[in-house]
């Protein structure tokens, strides 16, 4: 068949010459030809196509009848088909109808779902309903271990404790609180089973242990089943805590005080020959040693009390045992830190090695309980004695260091900060009189501040000879010692410190000396310290910390005089009408009351403060009374003759009255700053002190004499400005031509056509006066500053940045120490 169904090439069909032009035209011999070809060969084809159709008869007659079927077949389906599709139709919608069986077959299955699932739920209802009626029956037979193995399936089962479980049925809520009921019910009936079987007979100190309990006139019960039962519902802890507390409270706080201790065991058995009952046997101690033992009688004592508890309460059970023992450990242990390792702890440290038998004891004693499972091996926690004990020399130091701090404290809160009032003792004869560390003068200090240092001292030479770990609490504690005055004292006397007496003289001189005696600590100790302290040992911090109390100290003592003296200056009324006898008495009250605050300041003073503070502080003092006494009675207008009389009296008074204060500021020898001879003098140290005695001579001098003085210099010199010498001269003298000149006259006044002769000899006095006043003048400025006329000086001056009034006060100072005179 190949052959039929393959191409007819028509070249091969004509004559080979023929096709050498493909574009030629065929002839009409050459087409008959070719249609004669062609016929023929149709021929052919045909036969072969019939020759086929024979030889392959029966399969293509079976082809043939399976096709006839395929479309008999067809015409089937689609008759049916066209029966289903009208089935569709409006008329009958048979789709719907489908769709109303398929829903109510799911409903109908899951309603038979739902009945399943409740039938289950309600089997499982029904079991922990008759379990729980099981537990309640097993409790009225006494069957405890039962009880306590189904409460515990129940809990899990009832989800107990769980947080979801609020969205389950509410018949499991009421099963839960059946539960409950239950779980109440069992854990009231073993507490008190384990309350009557073990209890402490107080009169007999006995404690009884029974083994059978029958409580509420129940069925008897082995305690090792109410402890086992404890066990399954996991409250063991709760079950066994009042007993614990028992065991602690009345049988091991007495044999650890050595108020009890323990006897013998005795055993109490039935008829059959069983063991019934255990007791332990206490009787009173005659007498204790706790000081002079090493602890084996108490720590022999406390181990037969866990003993007895672990072989006749916990039954030789390791868990048992270890739950007693988390609720007692920490107690015990509290105890015996307490009560006997805290008190035979070393006073001295040459005995530190003689604790090491306690330190043994009490290894071996731990060891012991480690052994039963009383205590754990692996939490560090519950080796507490052996910790503290091996640390032995830290509980030394912080003993010490509580002892030294005590002591400091009772010496700060009992000092009574008095000062010797024995007749004819001085600073220098007075037992608490130290001499500063940096500075050559001596001063007396309080009790608190001496005992002080001394304590801190001892404390020191201890860190020197001890061990780094005990030195560097030693350490501690002697700076804790020093700012302990700081945190007493002035809570202590604030009261008197807001007044004037001598305890806050004293309290400053505490404060200075410590404020030294701090500052030599380092040096005088560090060589010896150990290493550890040498790196961290620190005193300079704490030292201005007291340089500044005590500056503050005095400054307060310092204001507080002076407002007394100006509240005592203020009842003068500003001296005026002197001339009348009312005023004058009252102006005279008041320079007595002036004169009265200074000697009491001089006598509470004097003996106390070093010298040099002592005159700085009066000086300081004088000068507010000077200087404010002096503006008062320069303030006075229009005076009369008596007026000025009766001022020049009170100037004399005052004056009078403290003539023994100053010469006995004369007499205090300073040691002053400067290397040479030129000691500044009273009048430079009160520049008041010259210019009031200068007003009483200026009260009864004539104009031309004020003018004469003002001219000259003498009165700059005192401090007197030229408005006050003008409002002087207007105050005491009429008006009067003669006036007028002597006013304008002190008005212009030039110091710049005043020559200034001078001593230059003496040039350090001149460069003492020029730096007490600020002034930054050289030494070679001011030498070569000489023959120069005051224009040049005066210039000079203003070059260096000084003001017109400190010029004047110079040169007032400068006539003092030098010799001059106007051309």
């Amino acid at each position: 068949m190949e052959t039929l169904f393959s191409t007819i090439d028509v070249r091969d069909l004509l004559s080979a010459h023929d096709l050498s032009d493909p574009t030629t035209p065929l002839s009409a011999p050459d087409l008959r030809l070719l249609i004669t070809r062609l016929e023929s060969h149709s021929l052919q084809i045909k036969s072969k196509v019939h020759s086929y159709l024979l030889s392959h008869h029966d399969q293509f007659s079976s082809l043939f009848s399976l096709c006839d079927d395929a479309v008999s077949q067809t015409s089937d389906i689609h008759t049916k088909l066209s029966h289903i599709l009208s089935l569709f139709s409006d008329d009958n919608p048979i789709d719907v109808q489908m769709k109303a069986i398929v829903d109510q077959m799911g409903a109908k299955m899951k309603e038979v779902k739902v009945k399943k699932e409740i039938l289950e739920l309600v089997k499982v209802i029904l079991v922990i309903s008759q379990s729980l009626d099981d537990v309640k029956a097993g409790l009225e037979g006494g069957r405890l271990r039962f009880v306590a193995e189904r409460l515990k399936e129940l809990m899990i089962v009832l989800r107990i404790g769980d947080e979801e479980a609020n969205n389950d049925p509410v018949v499991y809520g009421l099963l839960r609180e059946e539960w409950n009921s239950c779980f109440e019910k069992i854990q009231a009936l073993l507490i008190k089973c384990m309350e009557k079987a073990v209890r402490f007979e107080q009169e007999s100190s006995r404690l009884c242990v029974e083994r059978r309990i029958s409580v509420d006139g129940a069925e008897t019960v082995e305690l090792v089943t109410v402890l086992e039962a404890l066990d399954v519902l996991g409250i063991l802890d709760y079950g066994l805590a009042k007993v614990a507390d028992l065991v602690v409270k009345c049988v091991v706080t007495p044999v650890v005080s050595c108020k009890l201790r323990i006897v013998s065991t005795q055993v109490s058995n039935q008829g059959s020959g069983e063991t019934n009952a255990e007791t332990l046997v206490l009787e009173p101690s005659s007498h204790c040693q706790i000081d002079d033992i090493d602890g084996e009688t108490m720590y022999s004592g406390i181990t037969q009390i866990i003993e007895f508890v672990y072989k006749n309460l916990c039954f030789q059970n390791g868990p048992w045992i270890r739950c007693f023992g988390k609720l007692t450990w920490p107690r015990i242990s509290e105890l015996i830190i307490s009560n006997f390792l805290s008190k035979v702890v070393p006073e001295d440290a040459s005995k530190l090695a003689e604790f090491q038998k306690i330190i043994n004891r009490t290894s071996d004693f731990e060891n012991a309980l480690t052994e039963i499972m009383f205590i754990s091996d692996s939490d560090s926690r519950d080796r507490r004695l052996s910790n503290f004990a091996e640390n032995v020399e830290v509980h030394f130091a912080n003993r010490k260091r509580k002892e030294i701090l005590a002591k400091a404290r009772r010496l700060l809160l009992h000092c009574e900060f008095a000062v010797s009032q024995e007749k004819g003792s001085t600073p220098g004869n007075a037992k608490y009189d130290v001499e500063l560390l940096f500075s050559s003068e001596n001063c007396v200090v309080s009790e608190a501040a001496s005992g002080l240092m001394e304590l801190v001292h001892q404390t020191l030479q201890d860190v020197c000879l001890s061990s780094e770990r005990v030195s560097l609490e030693f350490y501690h504690a002697a700076r804790d010692v020093l700012l302990l005055y700081e945190a007493i004292i002035p809570v202590k006397l604030e009261k008197k410190l807001d007044s004037f007496n001598h305890v806050a003289a004293l309290v400053h001189n505490d404060c200075l000396y410590l404020s030294q005696e701090i500052l030599g600590l380092a040096f005088q100790y560090r060589s010896d310290f150990p290493s550890s302290v040498k790196d961290r040992a620190v005193f300079a911090d704490i030292a201005p910390r007291y340089k500044l109390m005590a500056e503050e100290i005095l400054q307060g003592q310092i204001q507080l005089v002076i407002y007394n003296l100006r509240e005592a200056i203020d009842s003068a009324d500003g001296f005026q009408n002197t001339h009348q006898l009312q005023q004058f008495e009252s102006a005279k009250f008041s320079i007595d009351q002036v004169v009265f605050i200074l000697e009491k300041v001089h006598i509470i003073w004097e003996p106390l403060l070093l010298p040099s503070t002592y005159k700085r502080s009066m000086c300081s003092v004088l000068e507010s009374v000077f200087a404010r006494i002096t503006k008062d009675m320069l303030l006075l207008d229009d005076l009369a003759a008596e007026e000025t009389l009766q001022l020049q009296r009170l100037i004399h008074l005052l004056l009078e009255n403290l003539s023994s204060l100053l010469e006995s500021l004369i007499a205090v020898k300073v040691k002053w700053k400067s290397q040479d001879d030129n000691t500044p003098t009273l009048d430079d140290l009160i520049p008041s002190l010259h210019k009031i005695r200068k007003l009483a001579e200026l009260l009864d001098m004539p104009l031309k004499s004020i003018t004469s003085a003002w001219e000259s210099g003498e009165l700059l010199r005192c401090g007197f400005s030229a408005s006050e010498v003008e409002d002087f001269i207007k105050a005491i003298f009429t008006d009067s031509p003669l006036r007028k000149e002597c006013l304008w006259r002190v008005k212009n006044l030039d110091l710049r056509e005043m020559r200034l002769y001078a001593c230059w000899n003496d040039n350090n006095t001149l460069e003492w006066m020029i730096w007490q006043m600020g002034c930054p003048l050289s030494k070679s400025l001011i030498s070569g500053m000489s023959g120069t006329i005051l224009r040049g000086f005066y210039q000079t001056l203003l070059e260096q940045g000084i003001g017109d009034a400190h010029i004047m006060i110079i040169w007032a100072h400068c006539l003092h120490h030098s010799s001059c005179s106007r051309p």
